[in-house]
């Protein structure tokens, strides 16, 4: 496993991480197990971040993962622990709530808390902010960040699906360096690549962690827009490149994510021990500048101006 440190930090990361977003499953025995199973492949195929939210199967998620430290002596030490905040679930904690989001500090501290207490630990080594709340007040999210900072209970901050403008708006409120931004990125969603976010991540050192990366290949994107034109003509481009890389075609999309001078982190959610392992094949490709604009060509429907 290629393994990169985060810029401003203490933080030596696998080039790839792990999203433990769906190893609860239905919820059932043998969803449990298998999601148990799939951490513990990650590891042994050198894994060592591995990524959480508070409302990942509403806190079931976080609870599995404790329950895989407490019988795996000596992992949390060899790991690097992170977790999200700041989305509320409906009916919470009244009945009639809207989902919403909440950057308040009660709300952070309380939650980080919560995250702690089902992991089994004592610290996160890295917390982001889920998505920007509407209404949050940096000084508020500092205040929040300092009290944790200072108790042990969190070493690094971050933050998830914001805008450049927000981040710099943060960032000069904030004490600590916003070491992630972790964004939505694959080749349905490209919005990171022109928006500005990748580029902020170059210039100030940000590592840019993607989620959903096999979105549009693997399974259907969030929000899909394509028209079946475009998915013909997008599916043709990386079929002819999985060909030629001898590879299949959502590992070939992680090349391409990869390629990014920015280090992009993929996160690999996956619960099959096999995917999980061959996913890292994709850094052995030698994927070329050429082949990365044919498929932007072919995303586009044209080529670059």
């Amino acid at each position: 496993m290629e393994m990169i440190k985060i810029h401003r930090t203490d933080l030596t990361v696998s080039r790839f991480g792990y999203g433990c977003m769906r190893i609860t499953g239905d919820g059932s025995t043998e969803a449990l197990k298998k999601g148990k199973q799939a951490v513990l492949a990650a590891v042994s195929a050198g894994y060592n971040q591995f990524d959480h939210a508070d409302i990942y199967g509403r806190g079931e998620c976080e609870v599995l993962f404790g329950e895989i430290l407490k019988e795996n002596a000596g992992l949390r030490e060899s790991i690097i622990l992170t977790s999200k905040c700041g989305i509320r679930i409906e009916n919470k904690p009244n009945l009639g709530d809207p989902q919403r989001y909440d950057f308040s500090k009660k709300h952070i501290i309380h939650s980080i808390e919560g995250s702690l207490q089902r992991l089994g630990s004592d610290r996160l080594d890295l917390l982001l902010l889920h998505r920007p709340d509407y209404l949050f007040d940096p000084e508020e999210v500092v205040a929040a960040f300092i009290e944790l900072h200072k108790s042990g209970k969190v070493l690094n901050f971050g933050v998830s699906n914001f805008y450049p403008s927000q981040v710099r708006m943060l960032q000069q409120h904030c004490p600590f360096p916003l070491a992630v931004n972790q964004i939505e990125i694959n080749i349905h969603n490209i919005k990171a690549f022109t928006d500005g976010t990748l580029d902020q991540c170059l210039e100030q050192g940000i590592a840019p962690q993607a989620w959903c990366p096999v979105g549009g290949v693997a399974y259907p994107a969030w929000g899909n827009t394509f028209s079946a034109e475009d998915e013909q003509r997008i599916f043709s481009e990386i079929s002819r490149q999985a060909e030629k890389y001898e590879t299949a075609d959502w590992i070939l999309i992680l090349a391409w994510i990869l390629k990014h001078p920015a280090q992009i982190q993929p996160l690999i959610g996956s619960t099959q021990p096999q995917r999980i392992q061959d996913a890292l094949t994709a850094l052995d490709i030698e994927y070329s500048r050429a082949d990365w604009y044919r498929l932007w060509e072919a995303r586009a429907g044209h080529p670059v101006a």
